[in-house]
């Protein structure tokens, strides 16, 4: 026996597929060849910029059939519910931004968040990367990285980000506006040190592509005489510290921590962490160091 489906249920309509596609940083002979397949196909195409995306579809010869939406950090929010109802509807959405991959310090993520969460197909379009472009541009190793994106713009803000990474090993790539580029430099050369390697790559790909190496003092010097177009920096990750094992510098580190407000037990604990030792052989130092100085043993109770 055939059962029937009920005339009354409509089938349901498949979901469609949001498409992050990748487009040019600079030279747009460098696109994709599958962005005109989309751009020409997409029911919905969202851009960071509309004007722009004009011009790189006369560039490419395309015409959108889709209809076209602007999407950028003004309207991202409120925008985003209407394209994922769109694409529950079955419709293709095209993310593109002005330069490079959606999401990556571009419009996106909560677009491919909203998605994911309703069960929807997410795909991409490769394309050029400013950050990838400018590793392999810097000369720096490129084995291990981390992208920290736009360094914050307020210069309290900006100091105490830099110094959450100030250890690290990994090359570090940032983002950064051409009339702040000097004063960023100048904050990793004196947080990261004045002879830090990096590069300063500017207008990738472009007329005008320069990539300027050096110690962090000496570029930010260089900067300060005023720097055009799209910058990407790259920043030699921290040396290899030698380990601490002098009981002089270990008693001054802790000393250092205490007098920054740490409780000493918490002080040893960290100091023993930062030079790879066991607690007690930093609290073993630091007792040393206090009935050397004539204190009583005393003083001594509850740092284990």
């Amino acid at each position: 026996m055939t059962t029937e489906p009920s005339r009354g249920t409509p089938p349901a309509t498949p979901a469609g597929v949001l498409v992050l596609a990748g487009t040019p940083i600079g030279d747009t002979s460098d696109a994709p060849p599958r962005l005109a397949a989309e751009l020409a196909g997409a029911d919905v195409v969202a851009a960071e910029d509309t004007r722009r995306l004009r011009r790189l579809t006369q560039a490419l010869g395309v015409t959108t059939t889709g209809r076209v939406v602007s999407y950028f950090e003004g309207n991202e929010s409120a925008r985003t519910p209407e394209l994922v109802e769109a694409l529950a509807g079955g419709a293709r959405v095209l993310l593109v931004t002005d330069a490079g991959m959606p999401s990556v310090s571009d419009p996106g993520y909560r677009l491919v968040a909203a998605a994911v969460e309703r069960g929807i197909k997410v795909t991409a379009v490769p394309g050029p990367s400013a950050v990838l472009t400018a590793l392999a541009l810097s000369g720096l190793p490129v084995d291990r990285f981390c992208f920290e994106g736009f360094p914050p713009r307020k210069a309290g803000e900006r100091l105490a980000k830099l110094r959450e990474v100030a250890d690290e090993r990994r090359t570090l790539v940032y983002f950064e506006a051409p009339h702040r580029l000097d004063d960023t430099l100048a904050a990793m050369a004196e947080v990261f040190g004045a002879d830090r390697r990096a590069a300063v790559c500017r207008e990738l790909t472009k007329t005008y592509e320069e990539v300027k190496r050096g110690g962090l003092a000496d570029l930010a010097v260089w900067a300060a005489d005023g720097v055009r177009g799209e910058i990407t920096v790259v920043v030699e990750g921290a040396p290899e510290r030698a380990p601490v094992t002098d009981p002089v510098e270990l008693v001054r580190m802790v000393r250092v921590r205490e007098e920054a407000g740490e409780r000493r037990k918490e002080a040893i604990a960290a100091v023993a962490l930062e030079a790879g030792l066991p607690k007690r052989v930093v609290f073993d130092a630091v007792v040393a160091a206090k009935n050397s100085a004539g204190s009583s043993p005393r003083d001594s109770k509850g740092l284990s």
